[in-house]
């Protein structure tokens, strides 16, 4: 399969209307209504000085979007969606590994990226570690859900200088000094 990357542009808005719309998204905030979609879009939503999406092209076809956001931070996130007909086929983790590439290599400022998902996102915390990301942090009772349960979150982070190196240095969870009260 080929996978390509192309930058959004406002002639795509019906199609990102259909892609965002024409089925459900389980982990994020289920199917949009596109109005809003548009709405967004035509405020800069997908893309501006802070934002760029990309489609995500498998074999020509779109099968995914990678949004990057707070791009003039040091610290920018993203939000990946893989359509459904293409989930499980290893996007996911070409995706990441695309777009840890293009925000090192692109924007020299940018020492860390971030990602959130929800704890039971299996599928995506897997790509959060095989992208070399490590998590850094677990939200309880954080991600409503379309059923109105809340469910926890966590977040994922990649340092510059551990995409740079290869290697994941994982946060110092035992930094709390015992015996001392606040």
């Amino acid at each position: 399969m080929r996978i390509e990357f192309s930058r959004f542009s406002p002639a795509d808005v019906d199609d990102l209307v259909g892609f965002l719309t024409g089925q459900p998204w389980p982990f994020h905030s289920g199917v949009q209504d596109p109005e809003v979609v548009r709405r967004r879009a035509a405020d800069g939503a997908y893309d501006d000085e802070e934002t760029r999406t990309f489609w995500v092209l498998a074999d020509g076809e779109r099968a995914g979007l990678v949004r990057l956001q707070d791009l003039a931070d040091d610290t920018p996130m993203f939000d990946l969606r893989i359509g459904q007909a293409w989930r499980g086929r290893g996007l996911g983790s070409q995706a990441v590994a695309w777009l840890t590439g293009y925000l090192f290599t692109e924007l020299p400022q940018v020492n860390r990226i971030e990602g959130t998902t929800r704890q039971d996102n299996h599928a995506m915390r897997a790509v959060f570690r095989k992208s070399g990301y490590a998590k850094e942090a677990h939200y309880r009772e954080s991600w409503p859900g379309l059923d109105g349960a809340l469910h926890d979150a966590v977040g994922y982070a990649i340092l510059r200088r551990d995409w740079i190196s290869g290697t994941v240095t994982p946060p110092r969870w035992d930094d709390e000094v015992s015996g001392h009260q606040a």
